[in-house]
């Protein structure tokens, strides 16, 4: 794989806080009561059901990642086993996904504003489209010193969360756990459905892999520790959230009697008081900006590997010359990222991203298998996922069956993307490629063609 001008200056550790700062979000700062509205107290196990479904395509990811550490991610492993229609889905509609997940962090972020801020809603959006213009301006100034200050917030923020957890073990009230499940197996799994874009960013490191040191090693480490670290402080923040809050507050505390969309700041109002809830909001605004800029360090690197790939304009290519950063490929994403802010209502639509994630994540274990059975010469990973091919199967399997539980909207919504990535393909990225990933060196194999390995997966 060829090498290019964008500075590996990512170790281990903010590799790590990178994909741990994409997690911790939306999944502990907001969407534990949501699930707790549709399995009670057995939210837990969504949360566990999540992980075992996530973790095939982050042992699929991770092996992928070494094996082309370049920009791309998702879009780059797809578009070389199954071909660039597919890849141009994946690409478009993953990178879709993940400013609309950094869209919501920072308009959700206005919820726990509120809790100690006088401001009123209208003032919230402005501040989370000042706080966007910075997180861009970050991106812009270079990985290095965007990916030091990620370290640095991740760090603090899991100090304060492992700090709410030690003190709610001594007020928690066991009775608020029965009945553990209000909707039975069908409750946990609708739940583990919604719960899952907590999970997400697991895999986001791979997009910037071009950029860290060692990728060979560094980036397994990165992808499986991260999820480890954040599956166990899952458990046990949405364990506490659970002891400490009203039901009926985590119920319809919301606006209009929807799900709290503060359940930790509910939850340290009964641990201590107005301080904890201050302490608490304090730590959901600077998480949820750094989930904010975990996404646009790995979103914005979609553009470019894709117009690489002649799939879109070659502007988006460009590297600045002085920060080492996909410049134009950054400004594109904060735009996007602006207008959502400004003009879309995020939460609802949240969902329709949450539904291409998992569609995404279940169509990565397949090109883990198209990689193998092409057995290409090129494809060389210093890192081997486990249980080939039975844990893939399970994660496409497993992945679709949560899809099915989205609802109709979500899944109509993943639908209109597909159409449109496609749509994007056919008009500009088809007449300027032809290749066909590992796939047609498969099905060319099983016509008796020769095939080269090569030609077939990598752009001209």
């Amino acid at each position: 794989m060829g090498q290019h001008d964008l500075d590996r200056s990512l170790g281990l550790y903010p590799t790590m806080m990178i994909s741990m700062g994409a997690m911790i979000g939306s999944g502990i700062f907001v969407l534990p009561a949501l699930g707790y509205k549709k399995a009670g107290p057995a939210v837990i196990l969504a949360y566990v059901l999540a992980a075992l479904v996530v973790l095939p395509a982050a042992l699929s990811k991770a092996e992928m990642a070494t094996a082309m550490p370049e920009s791309g991610g998702t879009y780059l492993y797809i578009d070389r086993a199954l071909g660039p229609l597919f890849g141009t889905i994946a690409g478009v509609g993953a990178w879709f996904s993940l400013v609309f997940k950094s869209s919501f962090a920072l308009v959700g972020l206005g919820a726990y504003l509120l809790l100690f801020a006088p401001l009123s809603q209208g003032a919230v959006v402005y501040v989370a489209l000042a706080l966007a213009v910075l997180v861009v301006a970050l991106n812009v100034s270079g990985t290095k010193m965007s990916g030091g200050i990620q370290a640095v917030i991740v760090t603090l923020v899991v100090a304060g969360l492992l700090a709410y957890v030690v003190n709610a073990g001594f007020a928690i009230d066991a009775a608020k756990y029965t009945p553990f499940s209000t909707d039975g197996n069908r409750g946990v799994i609708t739940a583990a459905a919604f719960v899952f874009v907590s999970y997400a960013g697991v895999t986001k490191i791979a997009s910037v892999a071009e950029e860290v040191k060692d990728p060979g090693k560094n980036l397994p480490r990165a992808m499986l520790g991260s999820m480890a670290v954040m599956t166990v402080l899952y458990i046990a923040v949405v364990g506490a959230i659970i002891g400490l809050s009203d039901p009926n507050v985590l119920k319809t505390g919301g606006p209009g009697g929807t799900a709290s969309l503060t359940p930790m700041a509910d939850g340290a109002g009964a641990l201590l008081g107005g301080a904890g809830v201050l302490f608490i909001s304090v730590i959901a605004v600077v998480a949820l900006t750094s989930m904010a800029n975990a996404g646009v360090l790995s979103s914005s690197r979609f553009p470019l590997a894709m117009s690489r790939d002649d799939l879109l304009p070659p502007a988006l290519q460009t590297i600045d010359s002085r920060f080492k950063t996909p410049r134009n490929s950054v400004l594109l994403t904060g735009l996007m990222l602006v207008l959502l802010i400004a003009f879309v209502p995020v939460i609802e639509l949240a969902k329709l991203a949450s539904a291409f994630q998992i569609l995404v994540f279940s169509i990565i274990n397949v090109s883990l298998i198209a990689f193998r059975e092409a057995d290409l010469p090129a494809y060389q990973p210093e890192f081997t996922a486990p249980g080939y091919p039975f844990v893939q199967l399970f994660g496409f399997v497993a992945g679709i069956a949560l899809l099915t539980q989205m609802g109709t909207v979500p899944i109509l919504g993943a639908v209109a993307i597909i159409f449109g990535s496609a749509l994007v393909y056919f008009a500009y990225g088809r007449p300027r490629t032809d290749r066909t990933g590992a796939i047609g060196t498969i099905l060319r194999a099983r016509r008796g063609e020769e095939d080269d390995g090569i030609a077939s997966t990598e752009p001209k």
